[in-house]
């Protein structure tokens, strides 16, 4: 079992696991590669101490030697939706499961955005993963829309399985898709169901589908941890960065502004040194 499991790969993340990991914890940062971050793209970065006119690329090459020199583990991919089991906590990370006793959200900037019908129909047809939930859509038609090009796996494992599969990609290049799957243009604009999934509205038309996967880059918080407690869309901390959950802190842009790499490093630190005062007093309850 993990002592700290971080979502996130980017300064937040990154902050809290060579943290966690100096104070010799069991710790797996999950997520996308941190060079997939906003601060990658960032030109040039002023504002942080010690480190004058870097650009982007090099402090996020910094903070991945420097985590990676202490013996930080990663692993690529996207959770799904994490599970409160009483004294720790069971997470899905694309059909793995991992148990860790404290989580740490450093998700970012909120991103997601939902297209409408999405809330109302999750779990009703609408699903975050093909390749977990697929089978129970075998024989039946399905829209894929894909934000980013791992959606394609998801795709190609739902077009053996499916009737009839139609993909919309939202990202740029599509590299490998499988021929029986019909390719789409446009913007989705309503999920139509009720109680279930019976079409998807794009631009002016309409398609019959029993079943739609939305491959987002992050889930939308609010559906990792059901009940995670929000403020301004943001997840709502307290100075020591713990949520409503115990054992569960959040740091960096996901509890919002401001939106600095200081701030998130900074937070990441505070959440990581939570994180392992909690797991202390969880020993000492257990002797």
């Amino acid at each position: 079992m993990l002592d700290i499991a971080i979502i996130g790969a980017g300064p937040a993340g990154l902050s809290a696991a060579i943290n966690g990991v100096i104070r010799n914890k069991k710790v797996i940062v999950f997520g996308r590669n941190p060079k997939s971050s906003y601060l990658y793209k960032a030109e040039r970065v002023d504002n942080y101490l010690g480190l004058p006119n870097i650009s982007g690329p090099g402090m996020v090459e910094q903070f991945i030697k420097h985590a990676q020199t202490l013996g930080v583990e990663f692993h690529e991919g996207r959770i799904l939706e994490i599970f409160s089991m009483g004294d720790y906590y069971t997470l899905n990370v694309e059909n793995e499961f991992y148990e860790a006793k404290t989580v740490i959200i450093a998700t970012g900037i909120p991103k997601a955005k939902y297209i409408p019908g999405e809330k109302e129909l999750l779990g009703k047809g609408v699903s975050y993963c093909g390749t977990c939930d697929g089978p129970l859509f075998r024989g039946k038609t399905t829209m894929v829309i894909g934000e980013i090009e791992e959606a394609e796996e998801d795709v190609n494992f739902l077009q053996e399985i499916c009737s009839k599969v139609y993909f919309l990609p939202t990202y740029k290049e599509i590299k490998n898709v499988h021929p029986n799957v019909e390719i789409l243009e446009g913007k989705p604009k309503e999920i139509l169901g009720d109680p279930f999934v019976s079409g998807i509205r794009i631009d002016d038309r309409e398609i019959k589908v029993d079943g739609v996967f939305l491959i987002k880059e992050t889930i939308p918080v609010t559906q990792l941890i059901k009940g995670l407690e929000m403020e301004d869309k943001t997840i709502k901390v307290n100075r020591r960065l713990e949520t409503n959950f115990p054992g569960v802190f959040a740091a960096g842009d996901c509890t919002g502004r401001p939106y600095q790499v200081t701030k998130a490093v900074g937070e990441g630190a505070v959440a990581a040194l939570e994180a392992v005062s909690y797991l202390h007093k969880l020993e000492s309850k257990n002797k």
